[in-house]
């Protein structure tokens, strides 16, 4: 009787992740991919249907014309080499900033450790268009940065820092430093203190230890860390809107042009197919790198 209820009971355990996985992506995912085949319409919702029911027959008409438009315009194509720039550049400052950090709270003592942890998980509690808008007014003409800047004589002038891609830089990792240091101080707290002393043994010196043994062993939270701030970077659209300038492009603004000011839904939902098919990159080395995480503990 167990064993016939055991199969069962595992079906509605997996069945619950695999029905999320359906209602808020696969799902979303398939209504947008539909309207990337559309055409655009001046009707509600603003495209055509692309299944059309005539004369007893069943007509399916994909329009093509939307990727092949994305090729034609430059803009779209800098887009996307903006975006990914950005996310680049953020991601490697993360991770020069946030390791040092996830460093050292792993090597705290234990009772600080968690204090710490609040410190860096604080901000995210407060809503990211508040943090941004904080930031606007910190590197304003007449901000705080610039008056500081300016009462200790290091400037004569204001700097021009907002609406610049200095000021989304300082945004973007300033937003996403907690998800790269989560992720790295998960993994330099396991290691074996042992496995330096012993290189240190055998003549190596603490910095030269450090690289050939903590930071080999530090690979997955690097990588994870990297993953968790460069996908959701790249579509990112609040902090290079309030933040950038006319010079700041990315696919998060385009995408909302398209959508809300263009009115054009197929050419948009084009736009985010495209980007989440580069993101399937990143995605599948994250995963690929995982498995063989997983395979070696094995």
């Amino acid at each position: 009787m167990l064993s016939r209820l055991l199969p069962r009971g595992r079906f509605w355990v997996i069945s619950v992740p695999y029905l999320w996985l359906f209602l808020f992506f696969l799902l979303p995912f398939a209504i947008v991919l539909k309207i990337s085949f559309s055409q655009a319409a001046i009707a509600i919702p603003p495209y055509e249907p692309i299944f059309q029911y005539a004369q007893q027959s069943l007509n399916i008409v994909l329009n093509m014309g939307n990727y092949l438009f994305l090729t034609q315009d430059a803009l779209y194509f800098s887009a996307y080499l903006g975006s990914l720039k950005i996310a680049f550049y953020s991601t490697l400052v993360c991770l020069v900033l946030g390791y040092p950090m996830a460093y050292a709270i792993a090597k705290a003592p234990r009772d600080k450790q968690l204090v710490f942890l609040l410190l860096i998980m604080m901000p995210t509690w407060t809503a990211i268009l508040i943090r941004v808008y904080a930031w606007m007014g910190i590197l304003s003409t007449n901000g705080l940065l610039n008056s500081t800047l300016m009462s200790l004589g290091l400037i004569s002038t204001p700097m021009q820092i907002l609406n610049t891609n200095t000021a989304v830089y300082i945004g973007v990792v300033y937003a996403y430093l907690p998800f790269m240091v989560l992720p790295l101080y998960a993994n330099l707290v396991k290691h074996d203190d042992t496995l330096l002393e012993a290189a240190m043994d055998l003549g190596a010196s603490k910095i030269k230890a450090f690289w050939k043994v903590t930071v080999p062993l530090s690979k997955t939270g690097i990588i994870t860390g990297s993953m968790l701030v460069f996908i959701p970077v790249v579509g990112e659209f609040v902090i290079p809107e309030l933040l950038g300038g006319p010079e700041t492009l990315m696919i998060g603004k385009v995408l909302w042009q398209e959508f809300f000011n263009n009115r054009d839904w197929p050419v948009a939902s084009a736009l985010a197919i495209v980007m989440l098919l580069i993101l399937l990159i990143p995605i599948i080395f994250f995963h690929y790198n995982q498995a063989k995480e997983m395979e070696k503990n094995a």
